[in-house]
């Protein structure tokens, strides 16, 4: 008995030996400094007008555009990206905020001076900035043009660019006297810097916009930052620097591919130059379909119509999303989101909160990364022109239904930066499955009822959320 009791007292006291020797080195693992997970760097570019066969791995074969081949073989390419308007304001307010244009009201394209996005919408740049981020915007913001609503009142530190599109001008192909009230001007943190653009600004618009996204790259190498850069290019009226003219031996259009191609590499190898490739999440893609109007002037669709339609011509665009270690290089995916979806998915990967006001967009990083089995928790997304509520298409992108509604089809193409004709057309109620005919060719909707019916209640919803006014 006192062997064991003396077994028993050694070990109890051995057990709070190492009892205390445990909490001491738990309190000396916690004291230590967390160190903080750094926030991944946004950059996302924004073409204007960009047709979705453009660049090679979409399909140019023209023209070579190895940067941005370069970045699909570093990223993923996505095949069923989708914009909710395919007309310039709209696109980008929602983009920035995302909301459908049916929420926000920005619907079209605004002109000078015009009111544009209100503030009550949160955008991008204010929902990072508000986490520490550093913003910037160089391009085309067409977003507000008064004091309030211009991009350096909307949470972006630095800007550069121009507030509207570059047609807007005394020089516009088909209303010189009514847009030749407003001079265009170009702005820098929220200044105007030159008061009227003329054609040698216009031809340096992306040569500028480049160079300042690598100069605030540069700068910003060591906080988180947020880089928009909305080309002007490629909307009429098109230009490129002396350094491209006659570059690519297809005309003007095939210049101006090329210098767009060279401003991403621009942008590319400042990241890497810099050390944060592995950290950045670099989007690249169009705000609508091509302009195809101006026919030589314009960029390809393999798609039904084009800008300002609802058809896929006019609301996909190609898309490219390189996130190193995050997404798998050299990858393609036909998985079916839209740009209302980007804000809140680059919150939930940034730990930056979302906007406080409701939005339309949703968290679909499972299926940007291909996460097996993941559902996109969008129900459908809903496209329209102008103010026109018009089409809908089921969340997984395998039906798209189109409400009756008249449309604009091209009659004869404009030629060297004069625009084309076009005449109007109607469609019925149509439904098609865009799994066998993203080209939208065949209604099938005596087939499916069951999948009219549904897509019909998802329009009916939508249609009284936002157009009852």
């Amino acid at each position: 008995m006192k062997i064991n009791r003396f077994v028993i007292i050694t070990i109890l006291s051995l057990g709070i030996l190492l009892n205390s020797c445990q909490d001491h080195k738990e309190k000396n693992v916690i004291s230590k400094p967390v160190e903080e997970v750094k926030k991944p760097n946004i950059v996302i570019i924004f073409l204007d007008d960009s047709g979705y066969s453009d660049f090679n791995p979409f399909g140019q074969q023209d023209i070579p555009t190895p940067h941005v081949q370069q970045l699909a073989n570093e990223g993923m390419s996505f095949t069923n990206f989708h914009v909710p308007q395919a007309i310039c304001s709209a696109s980008r307010s929602a983009l920035l905020t995302g909301c459908y244009p049916g929420r926000t009201k920005v619907f079209g394209a605004h002109g000078p001076n015009a009111r544009g996005l209100e503030t009550t919408f949160p955008t991008m740049g204010e929902v990072f900035k508000a986490a520490g981020y550093k913003t910037a915007l160089f391009g085309k913001w067409h977003c507000g043009d008064q004091p309030e609503t211009r991009p350096h009142s909307r949470g972006f530190d630095e800007t550069a660019g121009l507030m509207y599109s570059n047609d807007m001008w005394k020089h516009h192909p088909v209303n010189p006297e009514y847009w030749g009230k407003f001079p265009i001007q170009f702005w820098e943190n929220g200044k105007v810097t030159i008061e009227d653009v003329g054609i040698p600004e216009q031809k340096n618009l992306t040569k500028w916009y480049t160079e300042h996204a690598v100069d605030f790259i540069g700068r910003s190498k060591d906080e988180p930052f947020l880089l928009y850069v909305p080309h002007s290019m490629p909307h009429v009226p098109i230009f490129c620097s002396k350094d491209f003219e006659g570059k690519s031996g297809k005309g003007l259009y095939g210049d101006v591919t090329l210098e767009l191609d060279w401003s991403v590499g621009e942008i590319t190898k400042a990241l890497k130059k810099n050390g944060l490739e592995e950290n950045t999440i670099v989007i690249f893609t169009s705000d609508n379909g091509p302009w195809i109007a101006y026919g030589n002037h314009a960029g390809k669709t393999p798609f039904r119509e084009s800008k300002a339609t609802s058809f896929e011509g006019g609301t996909r665009s190609a898309c490219i999303i390189k996130y190193p270690n995050q997404l798998k290089a050299n990858t393609s995916s036909n998985a079916a989101f839209t740009s209302i979806d980007l804000l809140p998915t680059l919150c939930q990967l940034s730990g930056v909160k979302p906007p406080q006001t409701e939005i339309d967009g949703k968290n679909v990083w499972d299926l940007i990364s291909n996460k097996e089995s993941t559902i996109n928790p969008q129900d459908y997304y809903a496209f329209s022109t102008g103010k026109n509520f018009e089409s809908i298409m089921s969340g997984d992108g395998k039906w798209k239904l189109h409400l009756p509604h008249n449309y604009s089809t091209l009659i004869s193409p404009g030629k060297d930066g004069s625009s084309g004709k076009y005449k109007t057309m109607e469609i019925e109620l149509s439904l098609y499955d865009m799994e066998n005919d993203p080209y939208e060719m065949k209604n099938v909707i005596e087939e499916n009822p069951d999948v009219k019916d549904k897509l019909l209640g998802y329009a009916e919803l939508h249609q009284q959320k936002f157009y009852t006014d």
